[in-house]
């Protein structure tokens, strides 16, 4: 053995490792997937008691769309259930039964817009997750919430699992309700421990945003968020980044599967970067090897010269169109003063942020700090400050904490430039 592997430092343990395993204390009931049996379960739902605990499963990196491909629900004197969405399509039925009751969600954001795609919408949301990061948990997933607070060790070896699958494994079904089995004890743990930090009026208002917040804007060019773009030099690269990208966009949605399963990002990218001269040069690609580019190869090359015929007025522009300010690292040399006050601004948020064990990003959206910073308003009182705040989705709480910090922070000028020698 060499002396390097001598001297490597021991493996620090698994922290979980002596707790107790979850299992499921009422065992695992079947599917949900007929008619019949929904009726029940919607039956047993509307006559529980308290909060419902609510998951959704989807099957991200194997399928273009982002729907529920399983739903999980518990609630005191309804037990739990596995409610296949597929055969129905629609369960408003049973988002009704509960839609009175607080939605316990862990990551809402995740769920809320596949849970209302089948017609399952909440009226109030605990999301555990959240939580979480406002009492400054550092690792804040579900199995190291419920390690940390309820003192259980969850199982995690399904969490990339392919939900589209049917029938659905039962090893995979036991994982799927262990996500709802504990988060009623989490929220009620956690909620007392929100209460004696004084946080839970921040987090009723956190989870109230979470409800009001309008659907997502598509990204402009999406396209643009090809891995790898860096490798990529010029407007005709990108512009065969582009059509490779909307090809592959095309039959991933049409054939619902995953565009990184039809063609990875490292082949748009080595294509954009080589800019082949023909078919046969093409399939020569390192990337293009694989039995999903291959399929398509006629697709691809019909992409790729379309994009080399493309006039030069009609190609892409470096850079992806942001209506924000500039790059933070480009500031000191186009405006010192904006530099200076973002670099204010920043340190008395953190400051802010550290009392209060608090993620920087979940006390004030980064992006909101760069947008003040670089065009203040004018007569930048506090009463301003805070009406800017509040146009840009900051809760209350969020600016009783920062509005005079950030105010003051305007005020900061850059340092004279040195007089050159």
């Amino acid at each position: 053995m060499s002396p390097a592997e001598t001297q490597q430092p021991p493996v620090p343990d698994d922290p979980t490792e002596n707790l107790p395993l979850l299992e499921l204390r009422d065992g695992l009931s079947d599917v949900v997937d007929t008619d019949t049996a929904l009726t029940e379960v919607i039956d047993a739902f509307r006559a529980g008691t308290g909060p419902v605990a609510v998951d959704a499963e989807r099957a991200s990196g194997y399928r273009y769309s982002h729907r529920a491909y399983l739903v999980q629900l518990r609630r005191e004197g309804s037990g739990s259930a596995l409610v296949d969405p597929i055969p129905f399509g629609d369960l408003s039925g049973l988002g009704d039964a509960i839609v009175d009751a607080e939605w316990i969600i862990h990551a809402a954001n995740q769920d809320l817009a596949c849970l209302a795609e089948v017609g399952m919408v909440p009226r109030k949301v605990f999301d555990t997750e959240l939580a979480g990061r406002l009492l400054g948990y550092p690792k804040v997933g579900l199995a190291s919430l419920v390690s940390e607070v309820l003192g259980y060790k969850m199982r995690k070896e399904h969490s990339a699992a392919d939900w589209s699958t049917r029938p659905l494994p039962g090893p995979w079904l036991i994982y799927a309700a262990l996500d709802v089995e504990m988060l009623i004890e989490l929220r009620n743990a956690i909620e007392a421990e929100l209460r004696r930090e004084g946080k839970w009026e921040w987090a009723e208002q956190e989870f109230a945003a979470i409800l009001a917040a309008p659907p997502r804007e598509p990204k402009p060019d999406p396209w643009r968020r090809t891995s790898g773009m860096h490798r990529v030099r010029n407007r005709r690269s990108l512009a065969v980044v582009r059509a490779l990208w909307e090809a592959r966009d095309q039959i991933a949605e049409s054939a619902d599967i995953s565009p990184g399963r039809i063609l990875p990002d490292a082949a748009i990218v080595e294509a954009a970067a080589a800019m082949p001269v023909d078919r046969e040069t093409l399939q020569r690609l390192t990337a293009f090897k694989g039995r999903g580019a291959h399929r398509h190869m006629r697709t691809w090359w019909e992409a790729i010269e379309h994009a080399r015929r493309l006039p030069d007025s009609e190609l892409p522009k470096q850079g992806p169109r942001y209506d924000g300010p500039p790059p933070a690292r480009a500031w000191a040399d186009r405006d010192p003063d904006a530099a200076a006050r973002l670099s204010a601004a920043r340190s008395g948020v953190s400051e802010i942020a550290e009392a209060h064990r608090l993620p920087t990003e979940n006390l004030l959206s980064p992006d909101t700090i760069r947008r003040l910073a670089w065009t203040p308003p004018a007569d930048a009182d506090l009463a301003v400050v805070s009406d800017f705040l509040r146009e840009h989705a900051a809760r209350e709480w969020q600016i009783a904490l920062t509005a005079q910090v950030l105010t003051d922070a305007l005020a900061t000028e850059a340092p004279p430039a040195e007089p050159l020698a």
